[in-house]
């Protein structure tokens, strides 16, 4: 089998394929079972100062082309989340610890918990669409993002990755924020802003209204933002949004994206997705006589 093996800001995973948040993370045995059944490396939920109970239900609903969540950040605060993490670094993989917060103090604190606690990087929640005070609505200011940035930067010695939104036609210059206050990657995109309403019952299905919509509808968006970051900025990307087979992997990695986040397709499809993602790049760089994906991160520029 061809190599798989991809370096983003120097950590070094055995495939493309990282588990994304909010998905399986909030326990250390859930983001182990997402390691042995062959993500390159996982992500938490995004965790914050204090247990927080998120939004009532209705929190998320199923459609044809995937899902809308309003789930309202629920976890259980950095200080219960040490032993979950415990757990999960006896996987071998990369554990990159995601947070959130209102300020570039809150985040600064949470990674540098994170760090203690082992993760590998630290992923900034910086465009969550359904949380009041957090997430895109502080995610969406240049100014803001590059003052969190710094702040983390000198709060800890592990990679920073921030996690956009695609809720603005700010994206790139939030991306450049990132890479100018000394950001080591991007991960593009959180979820679309987005809703769904009963004709029954006459209003809103989710108790939030508004929440973010994932899975293969946003996967042109996913890939557009991916491709015009990659046009300006130098910094790694991780892509995500709507992939779910070997050949959305490619086309992120083709639109310049170092590697993948699965979120979607783990509740569609199982665990079983990231073995079936990483068999299916190494048939094509056999199929191509490739030696390695880094080959391919950024054709789609040509």
């Amino acid at each position: 089998m061809k190599s798989l093996r991809v370096s983003v800001a120097g950590i070094i995973l055995k495939n493309p394929t990282i588990l994304a948040s909010g998905i399986i993370g909030e326990t250390g045995r859930s983001l182990l079972s997402a390691i042995e059944a062959g993500a390159g490396a996982v992500v938490t939920k995004s965790i914050g100062l204090n247990v927080r109970k998120g939004n009532t239900n209705p929190t998320l609903v199923e459609l044809p082309y995937g899902y809308l969540n309003a789930m309202g950040l629920p976890n259980p605060g950095i200080e219960a989340f040490g032993e979950e993490m415990s757990i999960a670094i006896r996987g071998g993989a990369p554990v990159i610890g995601s947070v959130f917060g209102q300020s570039a103090e809150d985040f600064a604190l949470l990674c540098s918990r994170m760090q203690k606690y082992g993760a590998s990087a630290v992923e900034l929640n910086l465009s969550c669409p359904h949380a009041s005070g957090y997430g895109m609505e502080i995610g969406v200011d240049p100014d803001n993002v590059s003052q969190i940035i710094r702040a983390v930067k000198r709060s800890v010695s592990i990679p920073v990755f921030a996690k956009l939104t695609p809720n603005t036609e700010r994206i790139v210059e939030v991306g450049r924020a990132v890479q100018e206050a000394g950001g080591d990657g991007i991960v593009a995109i959180n979820t679309l802003k987005a809703m769904a309403v009963s004709i029954e019952a006459r209003k809103p299905i989710l108790s939030n209204k508004i929440g973010g919509l994932s899975g293969p509808a946003v996967k042109p968006v996913g890939l557009r933002c991916v491709y015009e970051l990659y046009e300006e900025l130098d910094v790694p990307i991780i892509g995500a949004g709507g992939i779910e087979t070997w050949r959305d992997a490619l086309e992120y990695m083709m639109a310049g994206a170092v590697a993948v986040q699965i979120g979607s397709a783990v509740g569609k499809k199982g665990l079983k997705v990231f073995g079936e993602i990483g068999s299916g790049l190494a048939r094509y760089l056999k199929s191509r006589g490739m030696e390695g994906l880094d080959e391919l991160v950024g054709v789609a520029h040509a």
